[in-house]
């Protein structure tokens, strides 16, 4: 290729930059030429700003380009409706943008940036997603336009009936993504014109890697997710993760880090729920007994309740926990504020299980350091990934009693805390965890799987430029 320029476009929110973040780290090591253009509207929230400025400190080698684009008309519409309104109305700006670039190979959009397949037609870009979950829950995208043809709303069926996909296990209802429920609400029907025009780019890049998912990948290949539309194109080019930043110096460390060199190997339990895991009060009180009474080593990163978000960033966690449990457990316990560095925090060797909310980030990061997980998904497709997680690659065990915002009862948490740590099964995990992270290593080595495929889309990428030509 004459010229390697690729722009990055994601979506709004730390938890769709971070993925991104990593697609561009490995464009670079190919040498690839990368450029992320971040949308930025009047609303934008503080973390987002504060993540985007971590991330470009942390990657000197990518560039990244605000674009200031005006907020949804309508503040009040669910934040699907609201972000994708947000996307579309940032067309323009994100027009002028590429046409200031010299030349612009491809477009890399992010799952809900669909109405920017105007701009690339508009400016003959080739314009592909990179699709950040796991290709099961791509399966179940695609798929729903298609099965909600035939199908009453979800919302009309039993919480436990069986929802069945094409190359996945089968769902339970309550597992299913909240915004598709309800087929004749506004909602739903954004849900599926954003998966159907998904499958209208050249194709797929998926985190995720052949051997984790052979089934949903087969059945995306064959075309029987779409039935009425090409085959896509889907690329596995994962595990694309955090790889942790490994810092010498003591002084510039997390105080959460020298805490765990002093612990025995594989002896702490690690809690953490993503940038937007928070709980209610009443919740964090079950789950801090549970954790006492397991008896096992915890580190615990700890939001205020979503009620107190707002007006209480900093959680007071002598309020929020039960009375004495920091002064009972400090001796084998750490709770910390917000935000810890969890890629370094999941490789650390004293750390043997991982309390989750299933985000896929978090998923692929235990599974490059081998580490047992224990599902508790909160929000957006993370049911999904549990029961992909738990069913079929058998990498976790769940939680009973999260569904629908339910409370997880102290005994569940011990339960399960006990059940990977000191158990036969637990023992069995780790081994599954070992096997899955040697496969993953595998498939991003020099011709394995991962590897072949992001070739393949190199190649198509090369060759749909050659019929339609590019920008230049």
């Amino acid at each position: 290729m004459t010229t390697n320029t690729f722009v990055l476009f994601p979506s709004l929110g730390v938890g769709h930059l971070n993925p991104m973040v990593e697609l561009a780290k490995h464009l670079r090591r190919r040498g690839l030429g990368v450029i992320i253009a971040v949308i930025d509207p009047p609303n934008n929230d503080a973390m987002s700003a504060d993540a985007m400025a971590r991330l470009a400190a942390a990657n000197p080698s990518v560039t990244f380009r605000i674009l200031p684009a005006p907020a949804s008309p309508d503040p009040g519409a669910h934040h699907v409706k609201r972000n994708l309104d947000t996307l579309r109305l940032a067309n323009p700006v994100l027009r002028e943008f590429l046409r200031s670039l010299p030349a612009v190979d491809a477009l890399l959009l992010d799952m809900f940036c669909v109405d920017a397949l105007d701009v690339a037609a508009e400016l003959a870009i080739p314009a592909y997603f990179f699709f950040p979950s796991p290709a099961s829950v791509l399966a179940v995208f695609s798929h729903l336009p298609y099965y909600y043809r035939n199908a009453p709303s979800l919302r009309e069926m039993d919480k436990a009936a069986l929802i069945r996909f094409p190359g996945i296990p089968p769902i339970r209802n309550v597992d299913m993504l909240a915004t598709v429920k309800d087929k004749e609400s506004e909602t739903t029907k954004i849900r599926l014109y954003q998966f159907k025009r998904m499958m209208e780019g050249k194709g797929v890049l998926v985190n995720s890697f052949d051997w984790l998912e052979p089934k949903a990948l087969k059945a995306l290949a064959a075309g029987v997710c779409v039935p009425d539309m090409p085959k896509p194109r889907v690329y596995l080019i994962g595990p694309l993760v955090d790889a942790g930043k490994k810092i010498g110096s003591g002084a510039e460390r997390h105080a959460c880090l020298p805490w765990l060199d002093a612990q025995p190997r594989r002896s702490v339990v690690f809690l953490c729920f993503g940038s937007q895991g928070a709980f209610p009060a009443a919740q964090l009180k079950e789950l801090a007994h549970g954790l006492e009474s397991s008896g096992h080593r915890f580190l615990w990163t700890v939001r205020s309740p979503p009620e107190e978000q707002s007006t209480s960033p900093e959680p007071d966690l002598e309020r929020l926990l039960p009375a004495g449990f920091l002064e009972r457990t400090k001796g084998r316990g750490m709770v910390v504020k917000n935000w810890v560095p969890q890629a370094e925090v999941v490789q650390h060797e004293a750390v043997g299980a991982f309390v989750t909310h299933c985000g896929w980030n978090s998923t692929l990061e235990a599974i490059m350091s081998a580490l047992p997980m224990i599902c508790w998904p909160l929000y957006a497709e993370q049911a999904m990934n549990k029961v992909i997680m738990v069913e079929e690659m058998k990498i976790a065990v769940s939680l009973d009693g999260y569904e629908e915002g339910g409370l997880v009862k102290a005994e569940e948490v011990e339960t399960k805390v006990r059940l990977v740590m000191e158990t036969e099964e637990g023992r069995k995990l780790r081994e599954k965890l070992v096997e899955t992270r040697d496969m993953a290593l595998n498939a991003v080595k020099d011709s394995g799987s991962s590897e072949v495929a992001f070739d393949k889309f190199m190649r198509d990428l090369e060759k749909s430029r050659l019929e339609n030509g590019v920008r230049s």
